[in-house]
């Protein structure tokens, strides 16, 4: 089994941060990627690969990814624009993975606004639900 790779800060703010920006403008400006929140973004990129008692708390690319997508959503690490640069890190962490979501743009933006307004106490549930869409989409590059 092929080691499963990370999504850098770095990562975030040059390919992510700027395909947003560039392709997903939606009429809403994202704010430079120096305005971010950076101890909330670190979190979220290491969140999905912590473990505890020497376990991972997240198995899978999967469980990974699902994690990365929630989390990049609601702890809100930038001013705006959290859902599409949320929803470019998931490409990119997928990309790196030799993985690919073959989802209508609109229809990722339409799952990420879902996420957006989830109750934070179903959490789990809502983590659940985004493994079983990237599940449903995903494809082998």
């Amino acid at each position: 089994m092929a080691k499963i790779k990370d999504v850098t800060i770095t990562e975030v703010e040059y390919i992510a941060h700027r395909l947003a920006t560039e392709i997903m403008i939606w009429n809403e400006p994202i704010p430079n990627f120096s305005s971010r929140e950076p101890h909330k973004l670190e979190s979220c990129v290491q969140t999905p690969f912590q473990t505890f008692d020497g376990k991972l708390l997240y198995k899978g690319l999967i469980d990974k990814a699902a994690i990365l997508f929630y989390l990049m959503i609601k702890n809100h690490p930038f001013q705006n624009g959290n859902k599409r640069v949320a929803m470019t890190t998931l490409l990119v962490f997928l990309h790196k993975n030799k993985k690919w979501l073959k989802v209508d743009n609109q229809k990722l933006y339409n799952f990420a606004k879902w996420i957006a307004s989830s109750d934070p106490t179903v959490k789990k549930q809502t983590v659940e639900a985004i493994a079983e869409f990237l599940k449903k989409h995903q494809i082998k590059m």
